[in-house]
């Protein structure tokens, strides 16, 4: 066991069994990080709806623990200025979320996500999008902060988006906006042809807590591995040394 090889496999398992340890424990803060999002997101489905101007001025971003607040506001879709968000898919289906400003009687404005469309196969720009109501609406939603992606994700290109990031598309309006955008969850008047909304999310644990207890287990495999070969070889050699004087008798 004072060998050089077998010092330096117990270093290695050392090692090896510390990293994994290590990967455990990142995955058990992981699973605190999601209990803790998931009560934030428990909290904001359940508080009852606010005007979107109370909830964040129009000049303020929409921090995270903002995400599925329920906010309601009021005013005029601009459809000219409607854009879609492409390669959106449904149960399976390919389709575009279809965004569209809302101007508010406040006289803000911000991003409203309508709804998905399927589209089949059809990935160009020659999608026939249903009218949003005419006139003054009333729209109940989720707010949402901007999402993350590439600046050829995020960029306005013929009339369309890949993610939704207001301040890549505040440029292509005549007008200012409000930070983030709301999933729309219902509007009064309703639609004369309804989009699919967007899902209210799940709030499940995910797989960290089989992943952390997994690597943990790794841990254990690698030490209990060492001791094992380390027992293999002492029989061996056991055995070894126990046949040599019989060995050595018959020669005699």
């Amino acid at each position: 066991m004072l060998s050089r090889r077998w010092i330096g496999f117990a270093l290695l398992v050392v090692a090896l069994s510390l990293l994994f340890v290590r990967l455990g424990i990142w995955q058990f803060h992981r699973l605190a990080e999601r209990h803790a999002n998931n009560a934030v997101i428990e909290r904001n489905l359940v508080a009852p709806p606010a005007d979107l101007d109370s909830i964040v001025a129009p000049t303020e971003t929409v921090q995270d623990d903002l995400a599925w607040r329920r906010v309601n506001m009021t005013g005029t879709f601009d459809a000219t200025h409607q854009i879609l968000v492409r390669y959106q898919t449904r149960d399976g289906a390919l389709g575009v979320d279809v965004l569209t400003p809302i101007r508010q009687v406040s006289g803000s404005a911000a991003l409203v996500d309508r709804g998905w469309l399927p589209t089949g196969n059809n990935v160009t720009d020659e999608v026939q999008v249903p009218a949003p109501p005419s006139g003054q609406v009333r729209v109940t939603g989720w707010l949402m902060p901007n999402q993350d992606g590439s600046d050829d994700q995020l960029r306005v290109q013929s009339g369309s988006v890949r993610l939704i990031s207001s301040p890549a598309i505040a440029p292509t309006l005549p007008y200012p906006i409000h930070d983030g955008y709301v999933s729309m969850t219902s509007s009064d008047p309703v639609p004369s042809i309804p989009l699919r909304r967007t899902d209210a999310p799940g709030l499940s644990s995910g797989p960290h807590l089989f992943y952390g207890l997994q690597w943990f287990f790794f841990a254990g495999l690698a030490v209990v591995g060492w001791f094992y070969f380390a027992y293999t070889e002492a029989q061996t050699r056991q055995r070894a040394t126990g046949d040599q004087p019989a060995t050595a008798a018959q020669s005699a």
